[in-house]
């Protein structure tokens, strides 16, 4: 254990010990969780003052992983929004970590995603030229990219996309706009859609960027038969859904080292503990890289 973690978990005890009067027993139990976050900590090569939400949520995540009890991980945090209170009424950090973080009920349903080959063979299924396989290359390739929910991705106006700067204008939950960037596969995919297919299918009047080959916009449950079609074209067996996209989207996010704040803002989440979710990955980035640069790993 790192000796600034070793000096503050130390004076926090003492804290415990003669200041809240508490049992041996419950110390004992605080203490036994901290250092084991102090040990999880030092195996990634975390410093105490660089611990922020994601810190904690990929822990606590790798108690769930380990298969610990939710009741185990709940006091864990409890442990650890002790602790982190006690450093910011100290005035040894500025902020709480653990302040937004909410229990185990999130973190025991983790979202079923597809893996990086997986999403790669389904974004490459609608290949070639017809116009209905470059207009479905689009919509796959702009809900990956961005992370839409299935809604805002059949929602979108043309108005809403920004081809010359490559970001799209979301209108989300509770009428909230947002930008989110696109990507240059998916900005290609949909320039190629936008130039070729949808000339031709749209009324003049028209505002949806996708639409169908009679004209309409787009709706919820087309856009899942067409993700449905191309996964078996891709020969993925697992169950698939639109959303299922956005759920790999946040995950290959946080697994690359994307912070958990710049996902929140992407997704659209109003509370970041509903972000949190995805970082289960992130715990398996984190062991890759311990066994790649720890003497031990």
């Amino acid at each position: 254990m790192a000796a600034e973690f070793d000096g503050a978990l130390d004076d926090y005890i003492q804290h415990l010990r003669v200041e809240r009067g508490l049992s041996k027993h419950t110390i004992d139990g605080y203490a036994s969780d901290l250092i084991k976050f102090a040990t999880w900590l030092a195996d990634d090569r975390i410093v105490l003052d660089d611990v922020d939400e994601s810190t904690v949520a990929g822990f606590l995540v790798s108690l769930s992983q380990q298969g610990r009890s939710a009741r185990t991980q709940a006091r864990a945090l409890s442990s650890l929004r002790g602790f982190f209170r006690f450093m910011v009424e100290e005035h040894r950090r500025e902020s709480d970590p653990t302040e937004l973080l909410e229990g185990p009920k999130l973190l025991s349903r983790l979202p079923d995603i597809l893996s990086r080959d997986e999403v790669l063979r389904l974004l490459q299924a609608p290949s070639g030229d017809k116009p209905n396989r470059v207009r479905d290359r689009a919509m796959l390739h702009t809900m990956y990219a961005s992370g839409l929910r299935v809604s805002e991705l059949v929602d979108l106006d043309l108005g809403d996309v920004n081809l010359a700067e490559g970001f799209l204008a979301v209108l989300g939950k509770g009428n909230k706009r947002r930008i989110v960037p696109l990507g240059e596969h998916a900005r290609a995919a949909l320039e190629e859609y936008l130039a070729e297919v949808r000339p031709k299918w749209a009324k003049q009047s028209a505002r949806a960027c996708f639409v169908t080959a009679r004209g309409k916009a787009m709706t919820r449950q087309s856009f899942w038969a067409i993700v449905k079609k191309y996964a078996r074209a891709a020969g993925i067996t697992k169950s698939i859904s639109p959303h299922k996209l956005r759920h790999s989207f946040a995950t290959h996010l946080l697994a690359g080292g994307a912070d958990l704040r710049s996902v929140q803002t992407m997704l659209g989440h109003a509370d970041i503990s509903t972000t949190q979710i995805y970082t289960h990955v992130s715990s398996d980035h984190l062991r890759k890289m311990h066994e790649r640069y720890h003497p031990r790993g």
